[in-house]
This record gives C-alpha cells, structure tokens and sequence, in this order.
C-alpha cells in the first residue's frame, strides 16, 4: 500500500484511518465504495488547483487504491460544484468513479448494489444536531446494502457521529479502528 504514501502529509489528519480502513478493504477482497460527501479540492488565485488536505482527501485516495487494486467508487454530493471540483482532482482514476449530485440519503435510498465500504462525510460537523441526524438517516439507508463484513467509515468523530454510532453498536457493529477524528466498525472482526 506504498502508493498511498503520496497522500501521507501532516495536513492530511485523516491518513492513518484511511489507510487503515484501506488495508482491511484489501484483506476482505472487497470492491464497492460508497462515500457521502466528496473531497472538494482547493482552488488557489482562481488558476491554479491544489489538494485541500483538511478535507481529508477521501475520494482521491480511495481512487489511488482503486487504480492499484481495481474496484468501483460510488462519489455522492448535493453540490454540482462540489463534484466537478472532485473530477478535476481524480482525472486518473475517473474510469473507476462514478460521480453523482444527489441528496446523500435519496441517493442511499436508491443505491442497488452491495457497499463493501460506506464512507459518511456528508454535510459539515458545524450543525452538530442536524450533522448527526443526516448522519444517522444515511446509515438507516444504506444499511439494506451492507452485510456483515462491510466497514462503515464516519467521520468528524463528536460531531456527526453522535447519533449513528449509538445506531451502530445497537445494530452489532464494532469499533475495528478509531483516531481522534474518524471511527470504523463492521460487525466482523
């Protein structure tokens, strides 16, 4: 998993969970990634575009592992702007993206497939009470997709997580890994 190393900056606060998360989705042969909420970019005097390393880099990572290991990238946002700033991050590994500009819990509601990972980072953790109740509603959603091996990655650990863990732990999931910012379960060990 070196090729992930690139992502590995002290401004990315979220690496070590996600490399974490990425190494148990490569032991459990998984192939199908969720995430809720996608990693934004930065655009710096209006020309050039860089990597925001505080949103955590979640969709260009999960796209670096994907062009090394093969798999599909499910990238949900409510913002077009949000998502058009993604492909233009993650032009290399768009052939294993799909991009879609939706509510999160609609698009959840009317996702087909199995999720082997479900990476909720959806709306920001600043509305603690609405943050944890679309949180939550995701979780509710998706949960007719997921099995007992899949992870569960949610960030901004206090904040959004308020509601969905307690849901989780009551539905036997497990803590696999936890850093000050994001907590992973599944109900496998």
């Amino acid at each position: 998993m070196n090729f992930l190393n690139q992502f590995d900056n002290s401004k990315n606060i979220r690496f070590d969970s996600f490399k974490k998360t990425l190494e148990i989705f490569k032991e459990r042969k998984f192939q199908i990634i969720v995430e809720t909420g996608t990693a934004r970019g930065k655009v710096k005097f209006f020309i050039f575009k860089k990597y925001n390393w505080k949103d955590g880099m979640s969709t260009p990572m999960f796209g670096e592992y994907l062009l090394n290991n093969s798999g599909k990238l499910y990238t949900c946002d409510i913002s077009n702007n949000n998502i058009e700033n993604a492909k233009k991050f993650t032009k290399k590994y768009s052939k294993y993206i799909n991009y879609v500009v939706d509510d999160s819990i609609n698009f959840l509601n009317n996702f087909n497939d199995k999720i082997d990972l479900l990476y909720l980072d959806s709306l920001d953790g600043h509305d603690q009470i609405n943050a944890s109740k679309h949180q939550l509603e995701e979780i509710k959603a998706a949960n007719r997709n997921l099995n007992e091996n899949s992870l569960v990655l949610l960030d901004d650990k206090g904040t959004k997580t308020n509601l969905s863990l307690d849901y989780l732990i009551k539905i036997n999931y497990k803590i696999l890994y936890e850093t000050e910012y994001q907590i992973l379960l599944s109900q496998s060990t």
